[in-house]
């Protein structure tokens, strides 16, 4: 007696679309370009050898960088400064922010969302994707849930297999 088992794809044939924000995530390198290290006697910053410092620096090494601009140092630090650094390294870099790492992170997800057509997600039960290779910063997710809300059927969190429901359109 031959016994055929069917075997069935719940999660393949659920209807469920699932959201990866890892897709998201720029690849580029991250970096911190700290002005501390163009304060004279880490204190103050001289116009004129900024200014000299800005025209003759290798921007290049900058290239399709995402740079964050801070000042570690307790100093007064004038805006233009931030303004000058910004304009020779947008020439090169990727992205540039004044902040810390966290920020940079938040702007180029922030970017990267803005992007997406969220259209695609009307009256569609989503998934976001909890598990990732990457870091994926919570204020993302944030973003991601609030644009979902607008259009989707239901946002889950999590695998396909195992969800949080987090919303659902009352009809």
């Amino acid at each position: 007696m031959d016994i055929q088992e069917n075997i069935v794809n719940k999660v393949a044939s659920s209807g469920l679309v699932t959201l990866n924000l890892e897709e998201y995530y720029h690849k580029g390198e991250r970096l911190i370009y700290d002005i501390k290290d163009n304060l004279f006697h880490g204190l103050i910053l001289r116009e004129k050898d900024f200014r000299e410092f800005i025209k003759t620096h290798n921007w290049s090494a900058y290239a399709n960088k995402n740079v964050a601009i801070i000042c570690s140092a307790d100093a007064i630090v004038p805006t233009w400064a931030y303004m000058l650094l910004a304009n020779r390294l947008s020439v090169f870099a990727n992205e540039v922010v004044f902040g810390d790492l966290e920020t940079l992170e938040a702007v180029l997800f922030t970017k990267a969302i803005a992007k997406i057509d969220f259209g695609i997600y009307r009256d569609e039960r989503v998934v976001v994707k909890g598990c990732a290779d990457i870091e994926i910063p919570v204020y993302a997710y944030v973003e991601i849930t609030t644009e979902l809300t607008k259009v989707a059927k239901s946002i889950m969190y999590g695998e396909p297999c195992s969800t949080v429901p987090i919303f659902k359109r009352k009809d």
